[in-house]
């Protein structure tokens, strides 16, 4: 089982890395900002400091939960029900309450590790989109885009090389295949127009036109 440890505190990041790493694989964190989003679908559980100078605990909560299968645990030095409440409607899972016991640290840990039922998704991300390799859907901040599956083919395909610029006839090629008939120029346009149709309601464009090239896959503010 792999957990990440986020806190500003390295003393603390240290202490819970020595109470737990001989039972997990223990990665910590310092520095919240450094973190890749990419990252959080390879462990178990996630232990998160409440107060922290970069970015606090809820804002991370605002900022990530729709890409984190895994249960989340909150450090806080302050037990104000508020706090509480504010967190669980973020998605947090549990709190534990600064000082802590090692013991109580690791039933915690053990108890949601054991229960944990959620299913893992694969999933591609640029925030505030993600694409879930699995349900082959595409959301923005966690709310479906209504694509055709040619349309979701296309974004895939795009955002699994994002920055790289892809000709239509590629594209058309890689979605349809090589004995495809049709205008690949025509074709690729309408569905390209399509996706930017659907995705101007969330304030976004994720395609960019390279102009005498193709597209590429860059998030764009409408």
């Amino acid at each position: 089982m792999k957990l990440l440890v986020i806190d500003d505190d390295v003393s603390l990041l240290k202490l819970i890395k020595n109470a737990l790493q001989e039972q997990y694989i223990v990665t910590t964190c310092s520095q919240v900002k450094q973190l890749d989003s990419q990252q959080f679908s390879q462990f178990d559980l996630i232990i998160l400091d409440v107060m922290m100078p970069e970015l606090t605990g809820f804002d991370f909560l605002k900022q990530y939960r729709q890409v984190i299968d895994c249960p989340i645990l909150l450090l806080t030095a302050k037990d104000f029900e508020m706090d509480k409440v504010t967190g669980f409607a973020l998605g947090a899972d549990d709190y534990i309450t600064k000082p802590f016991s090692i013991s109580e640290l690791r039933a915690r840990v053990a108890a949601h590790l054991r229960r944990e039922k959620r299913q893992k998704h694969r999933r591609l991300i640029d925030l505030p989109i993600t694409c879930d390799l699995i349900e082959q859907a595409l959301y923005c901040r966690g709310e479906l885009i209504p694509l055709t599956a040619s349309e979701y083919k296309i974004c895939e395909l795009l955002l699994q090389r994002r920055g790289q610029v892809f000709e239509k006839e590629a594209i058309y090629t890689a979605i349809y295949g090589y004995e495809a008939l049709g205008d690949a120029q025509t074709s690729i346009t309408e569905r390209v127009k399509h996706i930017r149709q659907k995705c101007f309601p969330f304030g976004i464009n994720p395609i960019y036109t390279v102009w005498g090239v193709g597209y590429k896959w860059q998030i764009e503010k409408v």
